[in-house]
């Protein structure tokens, strides 16, 4: 039997899959810090503005100058933790030894999954006994806080719980059981974090449109608009590699280290939303933090956000924001 291993080279984007869920999962966590903390958070993206910054890439050409830089901004309302999950490591994978769940749970989760119970002392006891590899809060987004959303369900995922000691994992989970976290918890102005969302669907698309191609020409007997060929007689079968039409948009996509720039705790005095409000969305009610680029999906999706597991710096850097654009994005 053959052995397996990791194949060589890269694939890019490929293959171009639709993603199974509008809120992704986060398959991998950082090492995270030697104190109990969640290493997880996530927000509603709202829009795109501009604002000036002060350049802080030291290795960048216009390094420690002033510069028009474009800016995300992400409605992070706290999350609610419903409940806890010590997962230990088996032949098989990952596998629940222990569960437990808050009280205090808002009735919107019940638009999700059938409403648990709070659980009984000796449950909450025999979790606080219970040893394994780690530790994952059950955390549910509140979109009755956010105006710019219309859907009332809340988004029910985990979060894994970061320390040093499995102990004091274990006693912050059943802390915060019932409980709101914020995304203090998590970042702060100039740090990093890393950014899983889904990008913006476009259905099914031709290979013009989805690869970019090049058209046949004009004297082409059947169409322009298609491939060539779809490769040799041998190996008698179509290889990945050939570009065809299929799904376009819709992937799940990672993009590591975002810096904050900005966290606004109140909007309605740190003002964050423009003249007529956010195409497609309105007007920022709850806490926001504002990043640095472009995320994928668009707006009204929630993202979801990790600590870092690429960090490439380790000091955190304060963020010289000399000018943050409110200025009317309906059009001239």
């Amino acid at each position: 039997m053959a052995r397996h291993r990791p194949r060589r080279g890269s694939l890019a984007y490929s293959p171009r899959s639709r993603s199974a869920r509008p809120v992704p999962r986060i398959r991998s966590w950082p090492a995270g810090s030697k104190q109990p903390s969640i290493e997880g958070f996530a927000g509603y993206k709202v829009g795109m503005t501009h604002a000036f910054i002060v350049d802080y890439r030291k290795r960048s050409t216009t390094a420690g100058q002033e510069l028009a830089v474009p800016v995300t901004v992400v409605e992070v309302p706290p999350l609610r933790i419903a409940g806890a999950r010590i997962y230990r490591r088996q032949p098989y994978g990952m596998r629940i030894v222990a569960e437990v769940w808050g009280s205090g749970l808002t009735d919107e989760l019940g638009r999700r999954i059938p409403t648990h119970p709070a659980s009984a002392e000796d449950r909450v006891k025999q979790f606080s006994e219970t040893h394994g590899d780690e530790i994952r809060l059950l955390a549910y987004t509140q979109p009755h806080l956010v105006s710019g959303i219309g859907s009332k369900t809340p988004s029910l995922f985990e979060v894994r719980v970061t320390g040093e000691k499995f102990d004091e994992r274990r006693a912050f989970a059943v802390k915060q059981l019932g409980q709101e976290v914020s995304a203090d918890q998590l970042t702060k102005e100039g740090e990093f974090v890393d950014v899983i969302g889904v990008t913006k669907g476009f259905g099914f698309q031709g290979h013009i449109q989805r690869w970019g191609v090049k058209l046949q020409p004009r004297k082409n007997s059947k169409h322009r608009r298609m491939i060539g060929t779809l490769g040799p007689h041998n190996p008698s079968f179509v290889s990945y590699r050939i570009p065809q039409a299929g799904q376009q948009g819709y992937h799940r996509r990672t993009q590591l280290n975002m810096r904050v720039l900005k966290v606004v705790r109140d909007p309605r005095t740190d003002r964050i939303t423009p003249a007529g409000g956010f195409p497609h969305y309105g007007e920022v009610q709850s806490s926001c933090i504002v990043l640095h680029g472009s995320l994928p999906g668009p707006a009204k999706r929630l993202l979801r956000f990790r600590a870092p597991l690429r960090s490439r710096v380790s000091t955190v850097e304060k963020v010289d924001l000399r000018y943050f654009s409110t200025s009317s994005k309906q059009g001239a």
